[in-house]
């Protein structure tokens, strides 16, 4: 099979700039590229970074997928670059603590609703930063928990109160509404 030296590189940019695990599905939907394409990818992507003279490696969890140091590079590398990594929030990051942040209290779904990603992933991140913390259960079947921002969100954020959030234009107002809910 030819190898698709274009999309290779695509692929891996995406994946250098995202720098969070990325499903296939959402690999797809940024490059373009078929789903068929993108294994095909990250098959040529393993055998680059299989290479002694690659700093870099494929980091696959469940269904998602990263670049990420090797390991045995890591150990060397993560007193300066881990540190300087920890006060950042990605992008995805980013989006779901807005999400959260003007739509408290939210559940997982309505969270999936707005980013149509899976959200398990960033607020498993979010809460291990102590950016979020569950406030409740919703009064529905199965009760599902509801989450919310934390002191130490405001903290972070240089906020002293959710309130102090920046206003929403008219545009973010429509992006923020859930199923035509108004706010």
């Amino acid at each position: 099979m030819e190898r698709p030296e274009k999309e290779t590189a695509l692929l891996e940019a995406i994946l250098f700039l995202e720098s969070d695990f990325l499903s296939i599905t959402k690999l797809s939907r940024i490059s373009g590229l078929s789903k068929e394409i993108i294994n095909e990818v990250l098959n040529n992507l393993e055998e680059k970074y299989s290479s002694a003279s690659s700093g870099l490696e494929l980091t696959r969890s469940d269904e998602n997928i990263k670049i990420s140091p090797k390991g045995e590079y890591w150990e060397n590398l993560k007193d300066r670059y881990g540190k300087k990594n920890e006060g950042k929030l990605s992008r995805a990051a980013m989006e779901t603590l807005s999400i959260i942040a003007y739509r408290q209290p939210i559940t997982k779904a309505e969270i999936k609703e707005f980013r149509m990603v899976n959200p398990d992933n960033m607020i498993q991140m979010l809460r291990d930063r102590d950016f979020i913390k569950k406030v409740g259960n919703k009064d529905v079947p199965g009760r599902p928990t509801q989450y919310g921002t934390t002191l130490e969100f405001l903290k972070h954020f240089r906020l002293n109160t959710i309130a102090d959030l920046p206003k929403l234009n008219e545009s973010d107002i429509d992006r923020f509404e859930l199923k035509g809910e108004l706010e």
